[in-house]
């Protein structure tokens, strides 16, 4: 889809009620955060209830892909409505804990970013068999490459969604902890413990072959975008 400006245009439901001078629409703050999470939660409506579910995604330029068996509520709920499957989308980076002196300016660094939207069924075969290696991709960049494909059963069993990304709005928090000017010289410590992914070393299978290398996008292993 054609990308007519660097932000996204605000609607009712991407502005935050509180805290809205953390609300981000920048195209590019979105990506990042997007592309660096490695794990979203799907939220949709089942049978007039709530539900959330967590999930891996993949962008591909302003699309968001979703995968999932055909057995699985939101792929069923998906597959048997002719107008898609009405949603919401949300992925979190925690970056840091934020200690204060009062307990009730406790709070965390974080990143996030909300989409709001409705799930298409991808029925094309190269849309479908692109976007199952953009989730590979994503979890390791020449990941897909390094893989056997699916196989037309593997496909068969396998729903792909595709969400468009317009509704959508990031939200930021940074920095160390508001306490109250009279509370400063209180003997409490106040501070931010910096939190983030820490990968280990890359432990082979069990029955992996001998003189297979670890891959290259495993060493090191990065999620910064």
């Amino acid at each position: 889809m054609q990308v007519e400006s660097s932000v996204y245009p605000p609607t009712p439901r991407s502005t935050p009620t509180r805290y809205r001078e953390r609300a981000s629409y920048d195209r590019a703050t979105v990506h990042r955060i997007l592309d660096e999470a490695l794990m979203c939660h799907l939220g949709y409506v089942r049978a007039g209830r709530a539900v959330v579910l967590p999930t891996m995604h993949a962008r591909v330029d302003e699309t968001l892909y979703l995968h999932g068996s055909t057995g699985s509520g939101p792929m069923l709920a998906a597959t048997t409505s002719a107008s898609g499957l009405p949603l919401c989308l949300t992925v979190t980076l925690l970056d840091g804990l934020v200690l204060a002196r009062a307990a009730v300016h406790h709070s965390v660094n974080f990143r996030s970013v909300v989409v709001h939207g409705t799930g298409r069924v991808v029925s094309d075969r190269e849309e479908k068999l692109r976007a199952l290696a953009a989730l590979l991709d994503h979890v390791a960049p020449g990941r897909a490459d390094d893989s056997r494909a699916p196989n037309a059963r593997e496909l068969a069993a396998t729903v792909v969604l595709a969400v468009d990304l317009v509704e959508v709005s990031a939200k930021v928090r940074t920095g160390g902890p508001l306490d109250d000017a009279d509370d400063i010289d209180l003997p409490y410590w106040a501070g931010v413990m910096p939190l983030g992914l820490c990968p280990g070393e890359p432990m082979p299978a069990d029955d992996l072959a001998s003189g297979l290398p670890v891959p290259t996008y495993l060493t090191p292993y990065r999620r910064e975008q």
